[in-house]
């Protein structure tokens, strides 16, 4: 449909966050004007007065600045051919550049203070809205080197930063693929369309698709190994010239994550491997396959069971699951569906897929494109997840501490979607349906929590080997890979030659230790969720302690704070518990 053509009922009111372009125009200009007040501070951040001075002003400023331009591409991703939107969403992309020179100066002014003026500082209660902030500052100032040293890093940092550049020029220009037939007739094969492809019930639509992406992946093998081996050493050189004992410590030093939370993700996912086989011997029963490989592991074992339910309906559902979240959070459930926080249905010129976008000075959002399948359900309850978190966070934190940090942002929303999963699975009557139910929680399992594992134990293999003089060969690296595969899947499964080259086409490697984060998300919100169906007293810590946190201290402190520590076993055992018990549930069913 077009975007007139849809009921209000099913769209998002921007203008509670922005009411017109005459406001817009009066925020854009404030900003502006701004910017040379906040500058005028430079060199002047040890004296107490103009350092509270200028870090109230960029406060007030970025709130401003973070409204006009959430709402400008949201406007945009409603209707990308609103040039009206896309103008405005291009004004603030220019402005962001210009705001980020002229704050440039407080972070690295702030570093430079002795600890003691930090200290003042800090224990100001003056200074309360910042005092996280500055903390972070003096345990981050060990790692900051001299201003000499600091200039070579910096003019160093394009030639050292390049390598993700070159890997997606092959990935989206230089590399093709040989089409996929599909009923007689040719499809093209892309990166994006293989995901799909791999998915389809004809056997050998997803050999071909396996075979002839792999191909042009093989072609280019030499180079993306030098590319990425080139990614690997700069990031050791990175951590040893910040005084780092390694690149693993200086991704996490970031969030505050002690490097155990990532070392104990690949301990507990190497002691439970066995549930994941006997998923995968179960696939291979399902599916007829005398012998299963790597592109069997996506197609649905359980098929025709979609719940095809409207989106008012799938609402009430959403709403009646969530119910153990207590009555509040279910009243803003509800608030959201009817006062115009979702912008529900697809229309021509609408961003695909879904997400959640908040703006501390107004209600969150939600961007959905609402289909009545499964999924559409689960995503809806996921992105309300991000929306109420996002909420919690808004309400009970200063601007400066409301945001939270990536290392949690999936823990609400996949919360969401586990409790939606029991509620169904204690509900639905048709077996077929649980039987659906079950897969799809068995292969987000799979997908998120075991295999993004492999891909951190391969990330940390590889910066590990670099620092010990291996060297980063086409051979080693993809000799590592097909192990560490062989050893995730087990026997059930045939690691075909090719799949030695996926890390050749995981963009993520180029943002080294930042997959861990999808593991360590699931499994904290796993145990989060088993924890408020056997505990409802615990709904209140869980909203107390993590949902209205923000980003208060450091991500792996705010979890601890709910009893989830990822440095030991517990939420692991809660996490797998989870998986096996599904597991046992679909045995039952398909006997």
């Amino acid at each position: 449909m077009k975007r007139t053509e849809i009921e209000s009922k099913y769209k998002w009111r921007l203008n509670d966050m922005v009411a017109d372009d005459a406001a817009f125009e009066s925020a854009f200009a404030e900003i502006v004007n701004a910017l040379p007040k906040i500058e005028a501070y430079k060199g002047k951040l040890a004296n107490r007065a103009d350092a509270l001075a200028c870090l109230k002003l960029d406060a007030e400023t970025s709130r401003k600045f973070e409204l006009i331009y959430i709402y400008a591409h949201m406007l945009k991703d409603e209707d990308a051919s609103n040039g009206h939107a896309v103008g405005l969403a291009s004004r603030t992309d220019g402005l962001s550049g210009r705001y980020g020179a002229a704050v440039s100066f407080i972070s690295s002014e702030l570093s430079a203070l002795d600890g003691a003026a930090l200290d003042a500082y800090i224990a100001d209660p003056e200074f309360s809205d910042f005092d996280f902030m500055l903390k972070e500052i003096k345990r981050q100032k060990a790692h900051i080197l001299s201003d000499k040293e600091e200039r070579l890093i910096a003019m160093s940092s394009e030639a050292l930063g390049s390598f993700n550049r070159v890997a997606r020029m092959l990935y989206d220009v230089d590399m093709k693929f040989e089409p996929v037939v599909k009923n007689g007739k040719k499809v093209e094969l892309t990166n994006e369309s293989y995901g799909e492809l791999l998915a389809d019930g004809d056997r050998r639509v997803r050999k071909s698709a396996f075979d002839n992406l792999y191909a042009s992946y093989r072609e280019h093998i030499n180079t993306l190994t030098a590319n990425y081996a080139g990614s690997v050493k700069a990031d050791n050189f990175h951590a040893r010239a910040r005084g780092y004992g390694d690149c693993l410590e200086q991704s996490l030093f970031g969030d505050g994550v002690p490097t155990s939370v990532y070392t104990n993700l690949i301990e507990n996912v190497n002691k439970n491997f066995a549930p994941l086989h006997r998923y995968i011997a179960l696939r291979k029963k399902l599916l007829g396959l005398k012998e299963q490989h790597m592109y069997d592991l996506y197609v649905p074992i359980v098929e025709d069971a979609e719940m095809k339910l409207p989106y008012e309906k799938a609402c009430d559902l959403v709403k009646t699951a969530l119910a153990p979240m207590g009555d509040e959070y279910v009243g803003l459930l509800d608030k959201a569906m009817k006062e115009g926080w979702i912008d529900v249905m697809p229309n021509d010129g609408k961003r695909g897929g879904a997400y959640s976008w908040s703006a501390y000075s107004a209600h969150p959002y939600v961007l959905l494109n609402y289909a009545p399948t499964t999924e559409d359900i689960f995503t809806l309850a996921h992105e309300l997840g991000h929306c109420l978190h996002s909420y919690y966070s808004q309400k009970n934190q200063p601007y400066s501490k409301w945001d939270y940090r990536i290392f949690v942002a999936e823990v609400a929303s996949i919360c969401n979607e586990t409790l939606l999963d029991d509620y169904l699975m204690k509900n639905v009557k048709d077996d077929n349906i649980k039987k659906y139910l079950l897969s799809l929680r068995l292969n987000r399992f799979r997908t998120t929590l075991f295999r993004q594992a492999m891909f951190a134990e391969f990330e940390f293999n590889a910066h590990k080997m670099d620092l010990e003089g291996t060297p980063l060969t086409v051979d080693n690296l993809c000799g590592m890979y097909l192990d560490l595969n062989k050893k995730y899947y087990g026997d059930d499964v045939t690691s075909d030659d090719n799949i030695a080259f996926e890390w050749a086409r995981i963009p993520h490697f180029y943002s080294a230790f930042y997959v861990y984060k999808y593991s360590t998300g699931m499994t904290a919100a796993t145990s989060i969720a088993h924890s408020i169906l056997a505990e409802p007293a615990y709904v209140d810590t869980y909203k107390n302690k993590f949902l209205k946190a923000g980003g208060h201290k450091s991500p792996y402190d705010i979890l601890c704070d709910t009893r989830i520590d990822l440095a030991t076993a517990k939420p692991y055992d809660d996490a797998f518990a989870f998986f096996n018990a599904a597991l046992d549930e679909l045995e039952k069913l398909v006997k």
